[in-house]
């Protein structure tokens, strides 16, 4: 049994998330800590103010040492793919090796409209991701991509300096699309988060990724799978809530934590995860 932290940066203020992930990065239950990607909060009044995760993902990476990090999950029509690699790549580097690229479809119309960002209707916003994935990758891996898609064109390009974790920082893809967000994480992903719903429902999901997995010839043992469990101050019943999503197939449980963000949650909520493990 796996756990990690998520603090959305919304609602909340920079001093109390480092607070939290600094008290993370000491206690060895918690391997992980993730922001989302957002610019308006999700979670109640979308006027309130929301921390950019990207940023404050480098300035986490600073202040800890341990914790592995990402974004749950990046919306990949915030940046075009070449512009998001070469931030992973800096990043990686930056935390000495600790990234986990969060990447997905996009779906937040809100935030998108106001800033005019185009999200696309699903069919267009699956097949951007896909490519997006094709870009990100080969920046990554290769010395030099070029890449003629319907929404990127790449003519020789670099991404330089290669990331720490070769061939690339694991790619973690959320979202559960049954028909093309959970065949691109096949393709793709090293790590599947499943976004939400009951247990069953996972269990259910994870059986479609194994078939879309045979379908392009991998292994679905090769990909992590998680599932966001809310903390809602209740130690003992986010420990079983997170039990119930191991029982149905995930390996990693990423705790929510809503603000207001303080670490004096963190020590009775690690000692309930702990005595799970």
């Amino acid at each position: 049994m796996r756990f990690a932290i998520k603090t959305a940066p919304q609602n909340t203020t920079w001093q109390d998330m480092l607070a939290v992930w600094q008290a993370a990065d000491e206690m060895e239950v918690f391997e992980s800590g993730w922001t989302f990607d957002h610019f308006y909060p999700i979670m109640g009044d979308s006027s309130g103010p929301c921390l950019e995760g990207w940023t404050t993902l480098s300035a986490l990476a600073q202040a800890t040492s341990r914790l592995r990090l990402g974004t749950m999950v990046t919306g990949i029509h915030y940046r075009h793919p070449a512009v998001l690699a070469n931030m992973a790549a800096t990043l990686d580097i930056i935390s000495g090796g600790r990234l986990e690229i969060g990447i997905g479809a996009g779906w937040n119309e809100e935030e998108s409209g106001a800033y005019g960002i185009e999200l696309g209707s699903p069919r267009e916003r699956s097949d951007r991701f896909e490519e997006a994935c094709a870009v990100i990758v080969s920046l990554l891996e290769h010395d030099m991509t070029t890449f003629g898609g319907r929404f990127f064109q790449l003519t020789d390009a670099r991404c330089e300096p290669k990331p720490v974790q070769r061939p690339h920082p694991p790619i973690c893809i959320g979202g559960s699309g049954e028909r093309r967000t959970m065949r691109t994480a096949a393709r793709f992903a090293q790590h599947w988060n499943f976004v939400g719903g009951p247990p069953e429902e996972l269990e259910r999901k994870r059986e479609l990724l194994s078939e879309h997995c045979a379908s392009v010839g991998r292994d679905p043992a090769e990909i992590l799978v998680s599932a966001q469990v809310h903390f809602d101050g209740d130690p003992g019943a986010t420990a079983a809530r997170a039990a119930a999503f191991f029982d149905a197939g995930a390996e990693l449980a990423v705790v929510h934590l809503r603000p207001p963000h303080t670490p004096r949650a963190l020590e009775p909520l690690a000692a309930a995860l702990g005595a799970m493990a």
